[in-house]
Formats: structure tokens, C-alpha cells, sequence
């Protein structure tokens, strides 16, 4: 029996660096995601962190037929591969929307849905949707303390709900509301932060339903917050890195019952020094966003990151003495999500072995329709 789960028995016949799978802990994920949300259609997954067909295909086998993503490219990819409820999460202008209606003309089986937050937007999607047959779904994104989109729950964003809904042209498709910033690490903490978080928001809706306005879905939450939001059956839940979980995640959320299914293989390149090592882990292989440490390695628990550049990572170790050039060593990313962008193909990990590769179809911007 192999002592560890990540290993591979032909780890010498993989070109590094990898990014490696492991399907048969994607599936425990999925099912435990499952779990927590009590059935498939209150599940919205969020395809940025994994942007794969494949994985698409996993959680259609399992019910889940909704899926939200943040690329035009990721929607292009769920269309093609069968999900039917398709919502992009960031705003779109210019000709994000002409490309938007495309998509929309070229899957018509689909529905696609985006989100808005300023009345000003308004106007643009009404021209662009002059001489189409059918209407656009927008959500209202609702800002809810992380600052980024979204507008403000008030009677700013009652009014552009109900110029939505009221438009001739447009569909009202709900309300959106991701709290990234919500990050306590225990369960109650992060019970009491969405609570507070969300206060504003529960009068939002009193204010809507009042008005006698329509509230066809309500998506709330990413992978830290959606156990809180599944206690509330009127929410839909949008997680996305729980497909594969990363280091990052499981130091802050140790409350959270999944595990890491992706793992990066890289060498030992050379040994500048008795206690250094140069490995082939650049910012092309590895996100580089965040401070370091940016790689949990499993054979290095004490690092020093003394350098990091495009192709080279270069740590000082305790236990630098064990590791030769050309030797191999596993670790988990700290962010899961842009490191996976940055492979064009994974290798899927099963019995120990590498043997096939799947293509990250949507890591691409631009798309062809």
C-alpha cells in the first residue's frame, strides 16, 4: 500500500511542472457539496476554479444543471458541453455584450443569465437588444461588504430591481449577493458574520416581494460561506473551489469536510547552495498573487522562499540535504483557482498513475462565436 495518496508510480515519465488530478477525491467533493445543499437545484457552482468539460460532465451525472462562471469563454465552454443554466457573474459591456446576445443566438436551448448593478447599464442592453426575439435575464448584484461590484441593498437598488423587471425588453432574474469577504475561520464566526452581512439584504427582498415583484433565484455565497447559506432553503448556493480545495482553503476553514484533489509536481532543478534549492515551479505554473508561501509541499513542511521568478522558485529548507537535481516533489497550491489557468492540460491521477490528460478548455479569454 503507498503510503501516500498523491504519488505517482511513473512520475518519471510526467514533464514538470504538472498540475495533477485526482478524480476519485473530485467525486467525494461533488457528493459532499451535495450534502450540504440537501439536492442539486439549489447548487450554482462557480467553473472558474476548475474550467474543464470533463468536471462539467461530473456534475451533470450527479443533477446539477446550473452553473454560474465569470468568462464568456467559460459559458461558451458549459454550453458545449451540455449545462442548460448558465450565468456570468462579472459585469459585461462593450462588446462583451454583442458577444453575450451571440452565445445566446448560437445556444438557444440554454439560459444564459448575467448581472447588473447601475442603472446606467440599462439603456446599453436595451440597444443591444434592439431587433432580437427574445429578452435578456439580468440579476441584480448586491454589494454586500465586499466592495468590489454590486450595488449597495437600499432603495438605489430596490429601483433599478424594479426597472429591470418592468423593462419590455429585459428579464428580471433575481438577486445576486457574494460575500468573499467573509473569511472567519470557525463556523459560528462566519454563521454571525453572514447574518450581520445579510441584514440589509433580507429587507432588500421584504421591500421587493412588497412590491409584488418577482424573486425567481436568489444566489448567495461562495465555498467559505454556502454550509451558512444552505441552512436557508429560499438560497441558492455558488461555491467553487471546493471542487478541488487548496491549501489555502483548508488552513482557514478547518471546519470543512473536503479534500485536496489537486496537486503540483515539480523538480528539483539545482542546488545553488548546501541549503537551497532551485525548483521549476515560476509564477507560469504556480499563482503568484499572493504572498508567499504559495506551495504547501508535502516533503518540505519548512521553506524560506528566497526567490521567485518566471520559471524558477528558489526556497531554502532544514532538510535541503535529502533532495538531488532531477528529484521530484508534491505540493498543494495556495490558490487553487488562477494556478489552474495557467496549465493548459492536467493529468488525471488514478491507481497511481498518470496516464491520460484533460484540456482546461476555458483557461482561454477570447472565444469564437
Amino acid at each position: 500500500m503507498h503510503p501516500t495518496w498523491y504519488t505517482l508510480d511513473n512520475q518519471e515519465d510526467i514533464e514538470s511542472p504538472a498540475l495533477l488530478l485526482y478524480p476519485d477525491r473530485i467525486a467525494e467533493n461533488i457528493e459532499n457539496c451535495l450534502k450540504i445543499a440537501k439536492i442539486p437545484e439549489r447548487l450554482r457552482p462557480h467553473v472558474k476554479t476548475h474550467k474543464i468539460p470533463a468536471l462539467i460532465r461530473m456534475h451533470l451525472d450527479r443533477g446539477i444543471r446550473q452553473f454560474k462562471c465569470a468568462t464568456l469563454a467559460e459559458a461558451q465552454m458549459i454550453a458545449e458541453t451540455g449545462g442548460k443554466d448558465i450565468l456570468i457573474a462579472y459585469p459585461l459591456f462593450g462588446p462583451s455584450l454583442r458577444k453575450f446576445v451571440r452565445l445566446m443566438e448560437q445556444f438557444p436551448d440554454c439560459r444564459f443569465s448575467t448581472l447588473i448593478d447601475q442603472a446606467a447599464s440599462i439603456q446599453e442592453w436595451e440597444n443591444h437588444l434592439t431587433g432580437s426575439s427574445f429578452k435578456v435575464k439580468l440579476l441584480v448584484d448586491i454589494d454586500c461588504g465586499m466592495g468590489r461590484t454590486g450595488i449597495q441593498p437600499g432603495q438605489k437598488a430596490f429601483d433599478l430591481y424594479q426597472t429591470v423587471a418592468l423593462s419590455p425588453s429585459l428579464m428580471i432574474g433575481g438577486l445576486h449577493v457574494y460575500d468573499g469577504h467573509i473569511r472567519e475561520s470557525s463556523f459560528e464566526d462566519r454563521q454571525k458574520a453572514c447574518a450581520l452581512a445579510f441584514e440589509p439584504v433580507k429587507q432588500l427582498i421584504l421591500q421587493i416581494e412588497a412590491a409584488g415583484l418577482p424573486l425567481p433565484e436568489f444566489i448567495c455565497g461562495g465555498s467559505p460561506s454556502f454550509p451558512v447559506h444552505a441552512q436557508f432553503p429560499e438560497r441558492n448556493l455558488s461555491p467553487g473551489t471546493y471542487i478541488f480545495w487548496d491549501q489555502g482553503y483548508a488552513t482557514l476553514f478547518p471546519d470543512m469536510d473536503f479534500k485536496t484533489a489537486a496537486v503540483i509536481l515539480c523538480r528539483v532543478i539545482s542546488k545553488p547552495t548546501e541549503n537551497v534549492l532551485c525548483l521549476d515551479l515560476g509564477h507560469k505554473a504556480i499563482a503568484s498573487e499572493m504572498p508567499h508561501p504559495r506551495v504547501h509541499f508535502f516533503e518540505i513542511p519548512i521553506y524560506e522562499a528566497l526567490s521567485h521568478s518566471e520559471e524558477h522558485l528558489v526556497i531554502s529548507c532544514p532538510n535541503a540535504a535529502q533532495f538531488a537535481p532531477g528529484d521530484c516533489i508534491y505540493g498543494i497550491p495556495t490558490h487553487i483557482c488562477p494556478t489552474t489557468a495557467l496549465h493548459e492540460k492536467v493529468w488525471i491521477v488514478e491507481n497511481h498513475q498518470a496516464q491520460s490528460t484533460w484540456t482546461v478548455t476555458a483557461r482561454k479569454r477570447l472565444i469564437d462565436v
